[in-house]
């Protein structure tokens, strides 16, 4: 089995380390520097550099494949997996693009392929565990919480990524949709900010960010849905403060050859940059609930010292892979583009994940309370 993984970071490297154990696993990437770590990690992935914005070449890039793994930057997302279906090959993408990925829905039944996309940790994780439920149970109110944050707080951000801060920055600008009532509300990105308790974190603040994603559109029935982020208290008015004197603006300043977005991040880059061994945790409160009780799943996972994997690499990344496998082990086989919500509702598919994940640590817990 030939596996194509695009995208080399830090999360892009977790997924062809999981999947190398039982598979021909090749990842691509244009940076150099991220592939070497990658090949010093374990020399049987192979690598590749190449330039994965040209999408015209990836009919010739993937012919040998027999499944690919999509995790380019964002703003890349969108085109890189139209040409993914177009050279008609099977993926499971992450790259978690601003565009509606349900478009290629139709290109994908005319390749005769399948798609699984927002296969993440959030969206991901809780798109499954929703549309699970949403079979059992008359769901009245979908919440989820999460977050990635490193253990040392460093100011004045007391943040880092493992991914483009770019990604990150547009999480903070792009306008939040949830639905209340069931009606669509839209607001700005950053709002409607708690204070929450967290074991074993403490305190830590929530505001309104955009992802719902696919869900806005797949679970309409569902009265009250909301997603929020979660970071140390602060950091809201700190990413307020940037927007306001318009350095998250996409617009490009006369005389400049790149926005204030693009400029800041790369700003950004070496101090939002997730050390390679630097203690981190992922942290998820995905609750769904009835007239009668609430199901609430909880996650807190921790950097994995002994591999040396960062928690949103494992949180994320493993998701993707254990649909990866569900696919090749023919759990689900339907054809077109589908969010995990419409493949989670398949009992055998969300277990199947759920056991992938907790062979590998991590370990979502159930608890079932009475309304």
């Amino acid at each position: 089995m030939q596996i194509a993984i695009l995208g080399a970071g830090m999360v892009g490297r977790a997924m062809a380390l999981d999947l190398v154990k039982q598979y021909s696993v090749t990842s691509f990437d244009v940076s150099l520097a991220s592939l070497n770590i990658l090949s010093e990690k374990n020399k049987q992935v192979k690598t590749i550099q190449t330039d994965l914005s040209d999408y015209s070449n990836y009919p010739n890039l993937l012919k040998d494949f027999d499944y690919v793994i999509c995790a380019v930057p964002g703003f890349m997302g969108y085109k890189a997996l139209e040409a993914i279906i177009f050279a008609g090959k099977n993926v499971v993408d992450i790259s978690f693009f601003p565009e509606n990925a349900l478009a290629l829905d139709k290109l994908a039944k005319e390749k005769n392929i399948t798609a699984i996309v927002d296969c993440g940790v959030a969206p991901g994780m809780s798109n499954f565990v929703l549309g699970y439920y949403n079979q059992k149970m008359k769901i009245n109110n979908f919440e989820c919480m999460v977050g990635g944050l490193p253990k040392k707080r460093i100011q004045p951000f007391e943040y880092k990524a493992p991914f483009s801060p770019i990604d990150v920055l547009e999480e903070y600008t792009r306008p939040a949709r949830y639905i209340e009532n069931s009606c669509i509300v839209t607001k700005p990105a950053l709002s409607d900010a708690e204070l929450i308790d967290f074991e074993p974190v403490g305190t830590l603040e929530s505001f309104n960010t955009d992802g719902l994603r696919s869900i806005l559109f797949t679970m309409p029935h569902i009265p009250n849905m909301k997603e929020k982020t979660l970071r140390y208290p602060g950091h809201i008015d700190l990413m307020k403060g940037l927007i306001k004197a318009g350095f998250l603006s996409t617009e490009k300043v006369n005389g400049l050859d790149i926005s204030p977005m693009e400029f800041t991040s790369k700003l950004l880059f070496n101090q939002w940059k997730l050390g390679a061994e630097e203690e981190e945790f992922t942290l998820m409160q995905i609750k769904v609930s009835d007239d009668t009780k609430t199901i609430t799943y909880n996650l807190y996972d921790e950097y994995d010292a002994p591999t040396k994997t960062s928690s949103m690499s494992r949180t994320t990344g493993y998701t993707a892979t254990a649909t990866l496998n569900m696919l090749i082990d023919g759990l689900f086989a339907e054809k077109g583009v589908f969010p995990p919500e419409l493949v989670g509702k398949y009992e055998n598919c969300f277990n199947y994940v759920i056991n992938y994940l907790q062979e590998r640590n991590v370990v979502y817990k159930l608890t079932v309370t009475t309304n």
